[in-house]
């Protein structure tokens, strides 16, 4: 089977306990998920099938929207609630500024990576390091906090709930702590929920029982969305005795196609570049994503982007 499965990831789960649940539900090899959640995180995870793996590093990089709870007061060694507590220090300032100081951090900035996180330094997992008592030196990465507010809080608990969308390997941990240390306490992550990745909603999001479900039904085919309905560009249709070019990934030029028109499904999100286009064979078999080098005047010259 390919395609992609919007899957929602419930607590207790690793993003790669997912990939294999899947495995074992839909009966094949090749899965692939495009962007970790931590365990104890819930929500929006989408996962890539046979062909569509190759989708994965594309799809990967779009931002995603997070709904998350700040422990007030509390500071860890793994910047959540699950980790060692090694620090108290309790909030008493107001609710107002709080508010500002979570809105401050919108924009772009440099955030290094827990040690507690799967990236990787000298080929070992920082949180294999992190669990034998190991700290390195992490270099920082560059994230840009798009939108971020305060849902509600109750400061009697020392809770607060955001809302943040952010780009591709931003730590909400790490934010949620950073966050404490601006208002002058300690503070740590306590929930978090991905309520968007890219243009997949939660509210369209399936959990392993559900696909399960479906799969027991013969009816999988409602959950899984196909490769050529993820790309927002153009679409061109090969002539019969021009398909052996794009089986070969030869380049292609306009005159080899028999219809262009426009993009594949009013749905699509997944847009590469402005002179990308979904190439089909004759028979409206889905075969590649070409991307154009030649100038105007030759009427276009297209390259091999991504073969499926």
């Amino acid at each position: 089977m390919d395609g992609l499965i919007n899957v929602y990831k419930e607590k207790g789960y690793t993003s790669f306990d997912v990939v294999a649940k899947l495995r074992g539900i839909l009966h094949q090899k090749k899965i692939g998920h495009t962007g970790t959640l931590d365990p104890d995180a819930e929500g929006v995870l989408p996962v890539c099938l046979g062909k569509a793996t190759k989708l994965c590093e594309m799809l990967t990089d779009k931002d995603k929207v997070y709904e998350a709870v700040i422990k007030l007061g509390a500071r860890t060694d793994t910047q959540d609630m699950s980790g060692t507590v090694l620090g108290t220090k309790g909030y008493t300032g107001d609710a107002e500024t709080i508010a500002e100081t979570v809105r401050s951090f919108v924009g772009s900035m440099e955030q290094v990576p827990p040690m507690y996180s799967a990236v990787k330094v000298h080929g070992k997992k920082l949180y294999e390091l992190a669990r034998k008592g190991i700290t390195v030196d992490r270099q920082p990465r560059n994230i840009t906090v798009y939108s971020m507010d305060v849902k509600n809080m109750n400061l009697d608990e020392g809770y607060v709930r955001i809302e943040t969308c952010v780009s591709k390997g931003t730590y909400i941990r790490t934010l949620c702590e950073d966050i404490g240390k601006a208002l002058g306490c300690d503070a740590c992550m306590a929930k978090l929920k991905r309520t968007r990745s890219g243009t997949f909603e939660i509210a369209d999001s399936i959990t392993l029982d559900g696909i399960a479900q479906l799969a027991k039904e013969n009816r999988l085919s409602e959950a899984v969305t196909g490769i050529d309905k993820v790309f927002s560009m153009p679409a061109a249709v090969l002539k019969q005795d021009a398909d052996r070019y794009m089986r070969n990934g030869n380049e292609i030029y306009p005159s080899m196609f028999k219809m262009m028109g426009g993009s594949p499904d009013k749905k699509a999100f997944l847009n590469t570049g402005s002179d990308d286009i979904c190439v089909y064979y004759s028979d409206m078999t889905f075969g590649a994503v070409y991307r154009k080098i030649g100038g105007d005047g030759d009427g276009g010259r297209y390259k091999v982007f991504k073969m499926f």
